[in-house]
C-alpha cells in the first residue's frame, strides 16, 4: 500500500519512488526560486513591478507625510541661473532623500512664472528634473521626470498641494506630490513642491502598462483662436490641431489622431456623449476646478494648462498648475481685478463669461445634459459635505503647515516673509470656508448660481469684504522679495 507524508510530502511504501530526474529537478527549482526572489528584491530598481503594485516612487519621495531632501549638484550655478529663461537642459547629480542619481537632465520651467522671476531679477525658478535625458533608462524609482515647484505667487505655499489633494479625494487622476528642501551643491535653496511630472511613469500608475495617449494642449499665441486648445471640433485635418499633436508626451501615429479628432467630433455635437467622454471623471475634475477658482485653465480666458488623456476613443481632462488658484489669476473677471465678493461667490453653473463659456465645449455641452448637470451637482454636495462642512480641509492645511513651517521660516529665497505665509494660510482657510458657504447656497436656491442671476440680484451671497486675495501671492511681493535678495546679498558682499 502507498501512502503520502503528510510532513514531507513524499510517496512512501515498501520502496521509496525516486524520479530518474530529481536532481536536476530539484537543481532547476532552487534556480527559479532564486530569479524570482531577486525580482522581487531588485525589480524595482530596474523599472520592473507587478502590475497590481504601486511604483517605487510613490511610497518614497512622494511619501508626503514629511519634507524631503534634494540636493542639486551642478558644475556651474550661475551660469545656469542666468541661462534659465531660455529652458535648455544641464546635467546635474541628484541627491534625493541620500540616494544618488547621476547625469540627470536640468532646466527652469513655466511660463509667466518664468518670464516675470526673470524680469523681477529674482533667481528662484521652478525646476525640472528628467532622469532618461542623458541615460537611456534612467528614472528614480521607475520615474522619469518630476518637477520642482516654486510656489511662484503662491505665500501659502499649499495651493497646488492642496489642489491635487482635493483631486484625488474626488478620483480624478491627478499627480503625485510632496514638499522637498533643495538646496544646490550642498547650499540651502528653499522649500519647493516636488511634484510627479504627467509621462511614462504617471500614465503607468494611473492607467496600466496598456495605457492610451497623453497631451498636454498648450497655444503658441493668446492672439490666435487657439480652438484646439479649447477643444473644438473643427474639421478632420489633424494639422488643425497642431496645439494638441505637437504636445503629445508619446509618439502617436494616424489611428491615434483619428481616434481623438472622432471624440471631438462627438463631443460638439452634444449627444452620446459617453461613447466619447469619460463623463463621470470629467465631471469631478469641473466639481474640484469650479470650487478653487482657477481660472488660468481650460475655464479661463487662456484655455490651457491641463492634460488630455485618451484611450480607446475615449478623452478625459487632467489637473495642472494651481499656483494661482483660489482667485489669485483673475484677469478680466472682476473690476477691481480682485473683489471677493464676486470671486467667491462665483457662480457653478456658469463658471465662465459669454464666448468663454461657449466655446469650451468639455463643459458647456456636458452641461446641456440634465443628467450631467445633475451629477454635477451632486458631486458638489459630496465634495462640501466631505472635505469640507466636515472639517477635512482645515485638517489637513493645518497639519501640513505646521511641518512645512520650519523650513518656510529658513527658506532663502522665498517669494514672501514668514509672516506673509502666516498671512496667507489664514487667508486660504478663510477662502475655502466662504467658498464652501457660497456653493452650498447656490445648491439650495438661497444664492445665485448663475452669471445672470448675480446680475438681476446684485449683492447676493457671502459677505467676503474682509477678505484680502492679494495676501496670497501678488506682484507687490515680488518686489519686496528683490529687495531681500538684494540686502541679503550686499550683507554677504560686506561679510
Amino acid at each position: 500500500m502507498w501512502c503520502l507524508s503528510p510532513t514531507t510530502g513524499t510517496i512512501w511504501g515498501e520502496t521509496m519512488i525516486r524520479h530518474p530526474h530529481i536532481d536536476r529537478i530539484c537543481a532547476g527549482a532552487i534556480l527559479l526560486a532564486l530569479v524570482l526572489t531577486g525580482l522581487l528584491c531588485f525589480g524595482e530598481a530596474l523599472g520592473l513591478r507587478p502590475a497590481s503594485a504601486a511604483p517605487g516612487y510613490a511610497s518614497r519621495l512622494f511619501d508626503d507625510g514629511r519634507v524631503h531632501t534634494v540636493d542639486l549638484r551642478v558644475e556651474d550655478w550661475a551660469a545656469f541661473l542666468e541661462n534659465a529663461p531660455a529652458e535648455e537642459y544641464i546635467p546635474c547629480t541628484a541627491v534625493i532623500d541620500g540616494e544618488e542619481f547621476y547625469q540627470v537632465g536640468l532646466r527652469a520651467k513655466g511660463n509667466n512664472s518664468l518670464r516675470l522671476t526673470e524680469e523681477y531679477g529674482l533667481s528662484r525658478y521652478s525646476l525640472k528634473l528628467e532622469f532618461d535625458h542623458y541615460v537611456d533608462g534612467g528614472n528614480y524609482h521607475g520615474l522619469d521626470k518630476l518637477s520642482l515647484d516654486a510656489s511662484f505667487q503662491d505665500n501659502s505655499y499649499l495651493k497646488t498641494w492642496l489642489v491635487y489633494h482635493m483631486m484625488a479625494y474626488m478620483e480624478v487622476p491627478a499627480p503625485l506630490c510632496s514638499y522637498a528642501w533643495v538646496t544646490v551643491n550642498g547650499a540651502p535653496w528653499g522649500l519647493f513642491l516636488a511634484i510627479e511630472e504627467p509621462e511614462e511613469a504617471f500614465a503607468r500608475r494611473n492607467f496600466g502598462p496598456d495605457h492610451g495617449a497623453l497631451y498636454k494642449p498648450d497655444y503658441r499665441s493668446l492672439n490666435a483662436e487657439n480652438a484646439d486648445v479649447a477643444l473644438r471640433y473643427t474639421g478632420d485635418d489633424p494639422a488643425l490641431y497642431p496645439n494638441i499633436f505637437d504636445n503629445a508626451k508619446f509618439d502617436t501615429d494616424g489611428a491615434d489622431r483619428e481616434r481623438l479628432i472622432q471624440a471631438l467630433r462627438v463631443l460638439s455635437t452634444g449627444e452620446d456623449l459617453e461613447t466619447a467622454i469619460n463623463v463621470d471623471e470629467v465631471l469631478r475634475y469641473f466639481t474640484v476646478q469650479v470650487f478653487v477658482m482657477n481660472w488660468d485653465s481650460y475655464l479661463g480666458h487662456t484655455g490651457h494648462n491641463y492634460f488630455l488623456y485618451e484611450e480607446d476613443g475615449v478623452i478625459s481632462i487632467l489637473p495642472w498648475d494651481y499656483n494661482l488658484a483660489f482667485g489669485t489669476y483673475a484677469l478680466g473677471m472682476t473690476d477691481p481685478i480682485r473683489d471677493p465678493d464676486v470671486l467667491i461667490n462665483w457662480p457653478i453653473n456658469t463658471p465662465a463669461r459669454g464666448e468663454t463659456m461657449l466655446k469650451r465645449p468639455l463643459y458647456h455641452n456636458l452641461m446641456k445634459n440634465n443628467d450631467y448637470f445633475a451629477r454635477y451637482h451632486a458631486y458638489f454636495d459630496q465634495l462640501l459635505t466631505e472635505y469640507f462642512e466636515s472639517g477635512r480641509y482645515e485638517a489637513v492645511i493645518r497639519q501640513t503647515q505646521a511641518m512645512i513651517a520650519p523650513y518656510v521660516q529658513a527658506d532663502p529665497t522665498a517669494f514672501c516673509s514668514y509672516e506673509d505665509h502666516l498671512l496667507a494660510v489664514d487667508t486660504l482657510l478663510e477662502v475655502c470656508r466662504l467658498r464652501s458657504e457660497s456653493i452650498r447656497g447656490q445648491l439650495e436656491g438661497d444664492y445665485p448660481i448663475t452669471l445672470a442671476q448675480q446680475g438681476s440680484q446684485p449683492g447676493a451671497g457671502v459677505d467676503a469684504s474682509h477678505v484680502d486675495l492679494r495676501a496670497l501671492g501678488d506682484f507687490d511681493d515680488l518686489e519686496a522679495a528683490k529687495e531681500r535678495q538684494d540686502e541679503a546679498a550686499a550683507i554677504a558682499g560686506v561679510e
